[in-house]
Formats: C-alpha cells, structure tokens, sequence
C-alpha cells in the first residue's frame, strides 16, 4: 500500500489547513506514514495502536502483532517502535512481551513526567480463549492484567508483572486496558497519580462497563478506581480538564445513539458520575483516543472514525473548551479506519497513531504528524 508523508514545512502546513475546509476533498489514502504494515515482519497483521512521547522527546509506538490472523484472540505478541526524530523514522519493532502462543495485548503506556519511567499496562488470556467464551465463563483461563516498565527511554522492558488481583474483581469476566495511553494528573490534589482507562463485563449481568486503574505511588502498585455509572460502554479514554476534574471519553453500544458516551470524576477517577452522549463525537461503535495538547490549559484533542455505520474517516479533532464543543475537524482518511491513538511530539506536532487501509482498516497503522495549527477553529488562525 502506498503511503503519503505529511510534511511539517510550510507549504505542507498550508495545504494541511487547507483540507480542514469544508469543500476540500477528503483524502483517499491515509495521510502520515505507514509504521507497521500488514505481512511484514513475521505478524500477519498489526493492530490496536497506543502511542507516549517520554520526557527525552522519544516516541514509543506501540500495537500487537497478531501471527496467524487478524482474529483478536490467538498467538499475539506485543511490539513497540521508537523514533528519536519526532516520528520521522522509527528503529526495527521489538518484542515487549511474548508468551508462547498466548493472547499478550491491549497496550496502554503511560509517562511518569516526575520519574521518567515508561508503563505499560496490559492484559493475557490464553490464545486458544476467545472472548466470547472468556465472557460466558467457558474458558480455560480469564484476562488478567500486568504491567511492565522501561527505566531507559523504551529501549529495555522488564519482565511483566502480574497486578491481577490488585485491579479485576471476581466478579467479572471479561477485562481490558486502555488500547491507547494512560496520564499523569498534574493538578492538587492528586498531583503525580497514573490513571489508566479500562473496561469490564460483569459476569452476573454481562453489563459492559468502563473503569479506570490508578497508581499515588509512582506505578509500584495499583489500585481500582471508579466505574462508569451506567453500563453499555467499553474501551474508554481520559483527559484531565483546566478545573483538575476528569473526563472520561467510552465507546458506546447503545444502539439508538450512535455518539460517544463521556462521564466526569471530581476526585481524580476514583468516582464517575454525569454520564451522558456527546452528540458531536459520532461512531460505528469502535475505540477512540482522546488527549490534551501540551499547552496549559490548551485545547482536547479527539481521534476516531466519524461515521454512524462504518469504519471509515479517521478525524482529529479540537476542543477549546475542555470538550462541551469540537469546533474544528481534519479528516486523515476517508476510507477504512479503525482504531487510533494520540500524542503530542516533543516538536509540538499532533501525533495521530491509527489502523488505516484502502480494502479494510487493519492493512497498516499509520502516524500522521499534524500541526496544532490545521485545528484552528478560525480556518485563517495560525500557530
């Protein structure tokens, strides 16, 4: 599949803001550059992106590498690419964790901004569980949930950590972090503490439900934090407003409003409550990475396929008012997309991390570069 690089000069700034303009075409093919492709490196295909930039200007990519098809459950690995040129070019993949034929996935890495250190949460079931028997408590084993770090900037990885009993209680089933990336709260008084997005079945009811997972200790332990009051949603992010309250963004299933759900936590995650559907934020029921660009208080920024029905048209949006309205849109692909994950590069570039193909959705993973500017809510407002 060819891929198109996004420049960050100028005249690539320039037609970039160009196309956030209503009648400018949306793009065929992905916009950004190709960082896993399907077939290559020993990984039929690659899939559930997560992305960091570590406090050296480092960026960690991150996804799974899927062996034997593009099934969510089977021989999975987890793979990470680094870039010390802002996304230009990327070493060769390594693996964080692979377990002999088992299910090692869902990445969701978080900076500590006060220590360096990189985590990386994640879960395991067995390769030959699928979900839907991990669900209806047929498996022969469950999701659990580990952690590992990297204390050198994402070149080394220690040995996972197994915090199971810590974060999943008995009575669920199914469970999985993030995909997409965790923060660090930097307002009093929960200063310093690691929250992780999450999401559970319950096994009594089979609700779906998003949670997060927190650590005040600077990611030795961790603990469950709050749920989402009302179920029918999963896979979820999280992003610290200018008043320090919480907003968690989750996809939703509720088949009458195809929209994002989004819920509010006053004390840092530990309880959510205001849950209801952002009726700007429309999708096909699929995952979506949300995230503050780095300025204080600075806009939201919000990635996902913006269609009712389908996997299609991969938008990067802006807010400016800590997400009551997005008034500014850029269309990467048109075609088919899926998952996606979002950082801010250490040269003050979006980073845009999404599944992205001209067939289906899941031909590459690819990282778009987008200056803050192309998000203008003024088409004619510059950086």
């Amino acid at each position: 599949m060819r891929v198109m690089w996004m420049a960050s000069s100028v005249v690539g700034m320039a037609w970039l803001t160009a196309t956030a303009a209503a009648d400018a075409p949306e793009p065929i093919e992905p916009l950004g550059e190709a960082v896993f492709v399907a077939g290559e490196g020993g990984y039929h295909t690659y899939r559930i992106p997560a992305l960091v930039v570590t406090t050296r200007g480092t960026v960690l990519a991150f996804c799974e590498g899927r062996r034997e098809g593009q099934g969510d459950a089977g021989d999975i690995d987890l793979l990470a690419k680094r870039s010390t040129d802002h996304g230009v070019s990327w070493n060769a993949h390594q693996v964080v964790w692979d377990d002999a034929g088992a299910t090692c996935g869902n990445p969701c890495p978080v900076v500590d901004r006060d220590t360096g250190t990189v985590w990386l949460l994640m879960t395991w079931s067995r390769g030959d569980d699928t979900e839907s028997e991990i669900i209806a408590q047929t498996s022969r084993d469950t999701r659990r949930v580990f952690v590992t770090r990297s204390d050198d900037d994402g070149v080394t990885w220690v040995p996972p950590r197994e915090i199971t009993a810590d974060v999943k209680p008995d009575a669920w089933s199914w469970y999985a972090t993030g995909p997409g990336c965790g923060i660090q709260l930097t307002r009093a008084p929960h200063r310093g503490r690691l929250v992780i997005p999450c999401d559970h079945i319950e096994k009594d009811t089979n609700d779906y439900r998003s949670h997060v997972i927190c650590s005040d200790d600077h990611g030795e332990t961790w603990r469950l934090g709050g749920v989402a009051p009302e179920p029918r949603v999963n896979e979820c992010g999280v992003v610290e407003l200018a008043d320090g309250r919480l907003l968690l963004n989750m996809r939703n299933y509720d088949p009458a409003n195809r929209a994002r759900q989004t819920a509010l936590s006053a004390d840092g995650g530990l309880t959510w409550t205001d849950q209801r559907f952002d009726e700007t934020l429309v999708e096909p029921i699929c995952q979506a990475a949300i995230a503050r660009y780095l300025r204080d208080p600075g806009p939201v920024l919000f990635s996902n396929p913006a269609d009712r029905e389908a996997r299609v048209r991969m938008t990067l949006r802006a807010s400016y008012d800590d997400g009551r309205t997005w008034p500014a849109a850029l269309t990467l692909h048109a075609g088919p997309s899926a998952y996606s994950a979002l950082a801010v590069l250490a040269d003050g570039q979006i980073g845009c991390l999404y599944e992205a193909g001209l067939d289906t959705p899941y031909e590459s993973i690819t990282l778009a570069r987008v200056p803050l500017s192309a998000l203008a809510p003024d088409p004619d407002a510059s950086e």
